[in-house]
């Protein structure tokens, strides 16, 4: 891997502090005394036009004057000033800066207005900078001190990443008491320039950095974040606390979704696809970093907990069952070799109470049972000091049968003096410890979730391959059509038209606009059937009487057409009035009313909600919060985190509901919210579901103009499968031949397709002696973020089975405008033209991107390879550290 752009920021070798002073308790100050006094060994300037010296060290007046180009500007000096001291680094070739200044954007907007000049100075000049009104950067390793905190930073290989300096120096404080470093601490501010999603890129890189703290005030490039994000938990553990989750002010709404949706709803959903961990306090915060740095690998949410007393386990239980942990049930083999070491009267069951005169021994096997119990995933142990207690050695013993497995570890040992010895050993180990049971038990949720939300990070869905195509081009004319009217809300049968053309199942729906016409409407169709509203401007069609269900007869349709008519001049006589929808009356007495919606959060891009239908669907406020795209699994995730999900399994007498034609509803919903940028809110409310599949009875969609992007889900904070992508050709033989982007299922094909590689294209390939792809390998080239990069599989059909015949992939360097590609085509259908094939297409998708440059390197002996590359126009030359190897380059 290349070393990423920003290593030299955080690895400077020289530094300069703009506004370095003597001045007691200035920022840059103390910030050019931490420089100094922190063991940092590469070289500091001092710049202040005021100061012949500074703390014995000769200052300069300006960047001009410095004898060499540091490679990081530390600028601490009055705002007024930094745009001038920007454009003075970027002249001198100083590319990497930090801006500790405040008075920026958050005094109004003589301050917004510098903050902007300076981005345009940094731009100019291809300064990268972190700030403005900032606390700056540390890297303990090296001695970079770049921040005016006071204290000492412990090396560690944690990274903190921070929109609060006063939440940086709080943490740094806290983590030096209990003996917890770190590899970065970085205050990001106003983040002006760098934003979490590229640091978030380096720190993914560096070596130094195994688990990640965030705090998160909000944030800008959802789309940059996201990536950044889920690509980095892939890897490493990363924990966050988002304040602001509670909006200070609500907006109007215009439907049901929307009122049931807030942005922290939407942000929650962003950590489960994200597969990371939100904590909602500080203090959570800090206990999160205990755990993180005793590299704690979470399993599954099954907690054991043992304790010598009853009290303190069933606060934890109690704990455990408000935070969705589940107690394990201990195994008959568990039980018995309990039974074999413990005292007839404990507790038999889990929570394990070894009674109050347990000793070190009692301690010790009740632990190894349940370490080593399939059902186990971790075990919380606890210990309350009695007159019979020894706490440190019950702490030995916890601490040598820990070490023995890599399930996690809490204790909590209660009390102060006679537990202090026992803490002090768990903290020598690196056993999280705590002193009461309600944060152990949150640690371990937190680790549980982790758990969970890395199944849901590893879900990348795939189109709906095996179902009937969309008639996306006429969804998108019945949106133009409206747009040009200037309307942004679609009447009912365009919201079922909508629907309908991503195949969702709809009611029958026409527009009456007189009493005649509504009766004659309902003589077709057939009695009995519902009358409703069709209004703009009255989104609750109950609230003004405005739904009639099972009118039998002409002459009712006719009668409650007037009544309707009635109610709505009394009730909202400002109300545009479209007519009455007549539809059948669907009887389905097993059915249950179900919504399913999407929002669009000014943020995070579309959201998708499930939850109870009906006309009280804001009472019982029951609903689940997702981001698209969605695959089976994540539908059915969505389902049962709701109350709803419950009724629909078999209930009473009602059989269970048609789960996978439900399924199948949110799947397409899914699609919709993919294919049509322009959707702002939908509902589709009730959904009827029973055992017979599910039917749409009202929908509401509405839509808001959209400026064509290249990218067609750049609305998107997940990029879904570019199925848009897929193509045919055929070889010179006659096989047909389907390109595609790779999808997640294709774990097994790709398998198979390594395994039947040569040796020598397997070396070609991997410059390595590869025999077949490891999991976490395989997992990693089938579930790509498509955002980052690409792989298309060339495949045929033979004898009825699909055949891989080569795969195309690229990633996106760090740079973000350049690739680099990687090409393997099977021994049996070399000289097919299909590399070639491939290579096309794949630069055609790489160019679409906004891609510069695609490159690559090829051993010097794969004549084969370097043929065809130069036959593409790649440009070949030597690698500058291996004669093995060619370095081979194309501008696109």
């Amino acid at each position: 891997m290349p070393q990423h752009y920003l290593h030299p920021l955080f690895n400077a070798r020289s530094v300069a502090v703009f506004g370095a002073s003597e001045r007691e308790g200035s920022v840059a100050s103390i910030l050019f005394n931490n420089l100094r006094t922190a063991g940092y060994s590469g070289q500091v300037y001092a710049v202040n036009p005021k100061h012949d010296t500074v703390y014995g060290t000769r200052c300069y007046a300006d960047a001009s004057q410095l004898p060499e180009t540091p490679e990081l500007a530390l600028i601490a000096t009055p705002a007024a000033s930094v745009v001038q001291i920007m454009e003075e680094c970027g002249q001198r070739g100083i590319r990497h800066a930090i801006v500790l200044s405040a008075g920026f954007r958050e005094v109004g907007a003589a301050g917004l207005a510098m903050e902007e000049a300076l981005v345009a100075v940094a731009k100019k000049h291809g300064i990268r900078f972190i700030g403005p009104n900032c606390l700056g950067i540390q890297r303990p390793a090296i001695g970079l001190n770049a921040t005016f905190s006071q204290g000492a930073t412990l090396v560690g290989d944690l990274a903190l990443v921070s929109q609060s300096g006063a939440l940086c120096t709080a943490m740094l404080d806290w983590a030096e008491t209990n003996g917890i470093g770190f590899s970065s601490v970085i205050s990001t501010g106003a983040s002006a320039d760098l934003d979490f999603g590229e640091i978030l890129d380096y720190l993914a890189c560096d070596s130094q950095t195994r688990g990640i703290l965030l705090y998160i005030e909000g944030i800008r490039d959802a789309r940059r974040f996201m990536s950044a994000l889920r690509a980095t938990a892939r890897f490493k553990p990363v924990v966050m606390v988002k304040v602001g989750r509670h909006a200070a002010g609500s907006k109007a709404v215009l439907s049901h979704t929307g009122s049931l949706v807030g942005s922290d709803a939407v942000f929650d959903a962003l950590v489960r696809r994200a597969g990371v961990v939100r904590v909602n306090t500080i203090l959570q915060l800090f206990a999160s970093a205990r755990a993180l740095s005793s590299h704690i690998q979470p399993t599954g949410n099954r907690l054991a907990i043992v304790t010598n007393g009853g009290g303190p386990g069933v606060m934890a239980t109690d704990c455990a069952v408000d935070l969705g942990v589940r107690l394990a049930e201990l195994a008959p083999a568990s039980i018995d070799t309990l039974d074999a070491a413990l005292p007839a009267n404990w507790s038999h069951g889990n929570p394990l109470d070894i009674i109050g005169d347990a000793g070190a021994e009692r301690y010790r096997a009740a632990m190894q049972a349940c370490l080593a119990d399939e059902n186990v995933d971790g075990v919380l142990v606890m210990l309350t000091p009695q007159a019979m207690t020894k706490p440190t050695e019950a702490a030995q013993a916890v601490v040598e049968v820990a070490q023995t497995s890599s399930k996690p570890v809490l204790t909590c040992w209660m009390g102060e003096a006679q537990v202090a010895d026992g803490r002090r050993l768990f903290k020598q180990a690196g056993i999280p410890y705590f002193t009461t049971p309600e944060p152990a038990v949150e640690v371990f949720s937190y680790l549980s979730a982790f758990y969970e939300n890395q199944r849901q990070l590893m879900q990348t869905p795939g189109p709906l391959s095996q179902a009937a195509a969309p008639d996306v081009e006429g969804a998108r004319l019945i949106i133009e059509n409206a747009l040009a009217q200037g309307r942004h809300l679609l009447n009912e049968v365009e919201s079922k038209a909508l629907l309908s053309a991503f195949h969702i199942p709809i009611a029958q729906t026409l527009i009456a606009r007189t009493p005649m016409e509504a009766m004659l409407m309902a003589q077709q169709m057939g009695f009995p059937v519902v009358m409703k509203i069709n209004s703009p401007d009255i989104t609750h069609k109950s609230d003004v009487n405005g739904v009639r269900l099972g009118l039998s007869s002409g002459q009712a349709v006719r009668a409650a057409f007037t009544e309707m008519l009635a109610d709505i001049a009394r009730l909202r006589p400002d109300a545009v009035l479209d007519g009455m929808v007549i539809e059948p009356m669907s009887v389905r007495p097993h059915a249950r009313e179900v919504l399913l919606g999407m929002t669009s959060d000014p943020v995070l891009g579309p959201v998708i909600v499930f939850g109870a239908g009906g006309v009280d669907v804001e009472a019982f406020r029951d609903r689940a919060v997702t981001l698209p795209p969605l695959n089976h699994y994540l539908a059915r995730d969505l389902i049962k985190r709701t109350r709803v999900a419950t009724l629909l399994g078999p209930f009473r007498n009602r059989p269970p509901a048609d789960m996978a034609a439900l399924e199948n509803v949110l799947l397409r919903l899914s699609e919709m919210v993919c294919e049509l940028p322009w959707l702002s809110e939908l509902d589709i409310n009730p959904l009827l579901v029973d055992e017979h599949g599910a039917l749409a009875l009202d929908a509401r969609v509405i839509i808001a103009p959209r400026v064509p992007t290249a990218d067609r889900y750049g609305h998107m904070a997940i990029h879904p499968y570019p199925a848009h992508l897929v193509t045919h050709w055929q070889l010179p033989g006659g096989n047909d031949v389907l390109i595609r982007p790779i999808r997640p299922e294709d774990a097994e094909l790709t398998q198979d397709f390594v395994r039947s590689l040569s040796e020598e294209t397997k070396y070609f390939r991997f410059m390595d002696a590869v025999r077949e792809l490891s999991p976490s390998t395989l997992a990693r080239l089938t579930q790509i973020d498509y955002t980052r990069e690409m792989a298309l599989l060339a495949l045929t059909e033979i004898d009825g089975k699909e055949v891989e015949l080569g795969v195309a992939r690229y990633a996106i360097n760090l740079d973000g405008e350049s690739c680099e590609f990687a090409l393997v085509v099977s021994d049996h259908w070399h000289k097919q033209g299909i590399g070639h094939k491939l290579m096309d297409v794949l630069m055609d998708v790489a160019r679409g991107k906004g891609m510069k440059t695609m490159e690559g390197e090829v051993l010097t002996i794969n004549h084969s390879m370097l043929h065809l590359v130069e036959s593409l126009g790649f440009h070949i030359e030597p690698h500058p550290e291996d004669d093995g190897v060619r370095r081979v380059s194309r501008s696109l």
